[in-house]
């Protein structure tokens, strides 16, 4: 056989290996729920821009609860469900014969762990980039009268607990699919999902810090080192990747010496 015999017939082993390992990545899931999540996060954002300072100036206005609490309350309703719906679902189809898993469905759910995980990461990128930067600064312009108000309500009663719902998905999607998961708890797995989660608890002290003896919105106060503290517990997702692609690397292997 000559050597551009011995070339193609490489070029089209490694072609039925990649052709695949592409399938693997759930790209369709991962854009649209990306695009979901844009839609929401631009819509708020407009909302905020239109309503905010003509109708969200006193809490105790007819407008301020029509327009601002009426919102807060869809918004909690509409977490509760997508929560109960989405952990429900993961929950109730969950592997009840992980030891007998193939290394090919193995690899394909650990490309499902990352896309959940990348869904996680954009909605707290949505929370810190766009949100948290801005209350701030609003309520050093408008002072705050009560703890809800056009800048918390999207942020500390959307975005949070959007990502919240979406790190707790991941986690239980990788106890409930993944052996490896299910078998022992992942330290920066816990970590960068419980993290940012504890927020929420430390939202209250926040917001009573500020109503009894801390009036002024300086990002460097006392009050606030909590949220610095517990967001960037996120990076410890960083310790989640390299046990995923350790695993990912072994079942690669598997796969193309079955492929071969």
């Amino acid at each position: 056989m000559s050597v551009a015999d011995d070339t193609i017939g490489q070029a089209v082993a490694e072609a039925k290996i990649v052709g695949p390992a592409e399938r693997l990545i759930p790209w369709k899931p991962i854009l649209l729920t990306m695009a979901v999540i844009s839609v929401l996060m631009i819509s708020v954002r407009i909302y905020q821009q239109v309503y905010g300072w003509t109708m969200g100036m006193d809490y105790f206005s007819a407008d301020f609860q029509f327009y601002w609490m009426n919102l807060l309350y869809a918004q909690w309703v509409g977490e509760v469900l997508v929560a109960g719906s989405v952990w429900g679902y993961i929950w109730m189809t969950r592997d009840r014969n992980l030891d007998n898993l193939a290394p090919e469905e193995e690899l394909r759910r650990y490309f499902r762990l990352i896309a959940f995980i990348l869904i996680y990461v954009f909605i707290v990128y949505w929370t810190g980039s766009f949100f948290a930067e801005q209350d701030a600064s609003w309520h050093q312009v408008a002072i705050r009268d009560t703890d809800f108000t056009p800048s918390h309500i999207p942020l500390f009663y959307l975005c949070m607990p959007t990502f919240m719902i979406a790190g707790v998905a991941s986690f239980l999607y990788a106890r409930t699919r993944i052996p490896e998961f299910s078998k022992r708890v992942s330290i920066p797995f816990v970590i960068g999902v419980s993290g940012p989660f504890l927020m929420l608890p430390n939202l209250g002290y926040n917001e009573w810090g500020h109503t009894f003896f801390f009036m002024e919105e300086l990002f460097s106060a006392p009050i606030h080192y909590g949220f610095v503290v517990l967001g960037w517990s996120v990076l410890a997702l960083g310790g989640l990747l390299l046990q995923v692609m350790r695993r990912v690397t072994e079942l690669s292997e598997i796969a193309i010496e079955s492929e071969t």
